[in-house]
């Protein structure tokens, strides 16, 4: 703690000035008030210091004292962040609500992670091995989904001199390292700044496919494990529950939430929701494998920008330990908008829309520390992904918006959703003709040797009947359906079930809330290969209209309720579509 003890001389807001500051440093953590109400040091002129505080300053006058920790902003890593539920600066709010009722009271402070509880410690190193920085030390089973490894920490590298086994908590020494400047005694727990991206080896090329269940997504623009996306669309358009259906359904390992800005309705229904969903590998509560970070849009605006750093340091922790991790923010709007407020307050020259001139550089360097990256130099085994999806709600649904455009320059994935498709009930409302993908190249030879060769053969031939669609929409408005030739009027019907049959989604369905990548190739198969036989038939002269009133189509409706461990029966629909065809050709 460092010994100066400023003065406030202005609040406004969020933001208090403090003079008598010297040795104060750039995002140095300090206690406003006899409160002690958290805040964070954001700008420093000779002795005053712009200080943003993550609570309300409402009753804080001039001349109360501010005291400097002398450390910048940390989260706490260690056995217990599994199932946690945190605000955006890590306290614990199921603990406070358990210490101080439903609201929380300024200036608390409570540990994130349990000081008191035993964990089993399993070691994996033994004595008198050399170890460094990330090697495995031994592990905790800290859920049933969750192996958490105890790593060594940063800077830290020497002779195991010590390890041992049985319950500890998180503060007691559970290995001592012989390193050049003497035995160093290591516990469970490692505190990391938030702004600071924790280190790896190397940068690895986004191959592997972050599935999520959802058609459009997996079918037409797939994101990779460590791949950045970004969701922008307007009020009432469902990105909020494509955040929810990717967090259940991804297939990453470790879910990390942060629900940034968000109404508070919205967080309630993830913070209700989640402890009942199942994990669909293992059937155990899929809260076993997720984090949550509730900073809801009437918590202080400060902490906002705060969240995003801390649930994306939670998450470079557990890509360290190897494992796949998918980060959701809800939503990086608010996130901007808490910037545009604090930059205010400070009467920085404002840019585009009054945000501040570092706007774009801000979201660049967070969704920069998404990748798939090699742990360690010396094990090459070892490789873990980061993957980022940010919701974006620009006002009025306006893509030019700032945030948009600056976000749109660093992802590789924009998935757009639509008020349109969105009105018409049409879930997800992800515009087909829109939204791009630039890891398809990437995620070609995994998905082909995968599934089969003929999948980005369907892919493009599906893209390509729904572009004719939407130009032949045009014809129809003017002239009709009826005047349309039959091959083209073929096409308007496929183009109709690719949209109301593949592409829409019931998220709220059992079966339907989410398909397997198979189960996909099969639909989609089915659907060309009608589209194929009933193009043969038309060449022969036949009526469109029998074409449109087929028995089969029922069916190729209803393949999306068919289970996955029954989805071999999608296969049977090829030959109800024969059988169906040859009918018609004898008749």
């Amino acid at each position: 703690m460092n010994n100066n003890i400023g003065k406030i001389i202005k609040v406004a807001g969020p933001l208090v000035v403090a003079e008598n500051m010297m040795g104060g440093k750039m995002y140095d953590v300090v206690f406003v008030s006899e409160q002690r109400l958290m805040g964070e040091i954001i700008e420093l002129h000779g002795d005053k210091a712009s200080i943003q505080v993550y609570e309300e300053t409402g009753g804080i006058g001039v001349g109360e004292p501010v005291y400097n920790s002398g450390q910048p902003l940390i989260v706490e890593l260690g056995p217990g962040m599994m199932e946690a539920i945190y605000d955006g600066i890590q306290r614990p709010l199921d603990m406070i609500y358990d210490e101080a009722g439903d609201y929380i009271p300024r200036g608390i402070q409570i540990p994130a992670l349990d000081r008191e509880k035993k964990w089993k410690f399993e070691p994996m190193a033994k004595k008198g091995d050399e170890v460094k920085r990330g090697e495995f030390l031994g592990f905790v089973q800290e859920t049933s989904l969750i192996k958490h490894y105890i790593m060594v920490p940063d800077g830290i590298k020497g002779k195991l001199k010590e390890i041992k086994e049985g319950k500890y908590n998180i503060e007691e020494t559970i290995a001592v390292i012989e390193t050049e400047k003497g035995g160093v005694e290591i516990n469970m727990l490692q505190k990391w700044p938030v702004r600071k991206p924790r280190p790896f080896c190397r940068k690895l090329a986004p191959e592997e496919p972050l599935y999520t269940g959802q058609r459009i997504i997996d079918t037409f623009f797939p994101i990779a494990k460590g791949g950045t996306a970004c969701v922008p669309g307007p009020f009432g358009s469902g990105k909020t529950v494509i955040q929810h259906q990717l967090a259940k359904w991804a297939t990453a390992e470790i879910i990390v939430y942060i629900g940034c800005g968000e109404r508070g309705n919205e967080m309630t229904d993830v913070l209700l929701e989640f402890p009942e969903l199942k994990d669909p590998k293992s059937g155990d509560p899929l809260m076993r494998r997720t984090i949550l970070i509730a900073n809801t849009s009437n918590m202080p605006v400060a902490a906002r920008e705060a969240s995003v750093y801390t649930g994306v340091t939670m998450a470079e922790y557990f890509r360290d330990m190897g494992y796949s991790v998918a980060l959701m923010a809800d939503s990086t709007s608010r996130w901007a908008e808490a910037m545009r407020e604090i930059s205010g307050r400070l009467e920085e020259m404002p840019g585009e829309e009054g945000y501040p001139a570092y706007l774009s550089s801000k979201i660049a360097s967070f969704y920069e520390r998404a990748g798939r990256v090699r742990c360690l130099e010396n094990d090459k085994h070892r490789i873990g992904a980061l993957s980022v999806i940010g919701a974006v709600s620009p006002p009025g649904g306006d893509l030019s918006d700032p945030v948009v455009q600056a976000t749109l320059r660093v992802v590789k994935v924009f998935w757009s959703l639509e008020a349109e498709l969105a009105y018409s009930r049409h879930f997800p409302a992800i515009s087909w003709l829109n939204s791009y993908s630039l890891y398809t190249d990437n995620l070609k030879s995994h998905i082909q040797e995968e599934i089969g060769e003929d999948f980005y053969e369907f892919q493009t031939e599906a893209m390509k009947i729904l572009e004719e669609e939407s130009e032949l929409e045009e014809v129809v408005r003017l002239v009709g359906l009826d005047a349309l030739s039959s091959t083209d009027r073929l096409t308007m019907l496929i183009a109709r079930i690719l949209r109301e049959d593949y592409l829409h989604q019931n998220a709220f369905h059992d079966i339907d809330t989410s398909a397997s990548i198979e189960k996909q190739h099969k639909m989609l198969k089915i659907i060309l290969y009608f589209n194929q036989k009933a193009g043969d038939y038309i060449s022969r002269g036949a009526d469109i209209e029998e074409i449109e009133n087929m028995d089969v189509l029922d069916r190729i409706a209803r393949m999306r309720y068919i289970d996955e461990k029954d989805i071999n029966k999608i296969d049977d629909i090829e030959n109800a579509i024969d059988n169906e065809i040859s009918s018609l050709l004898e008749e």
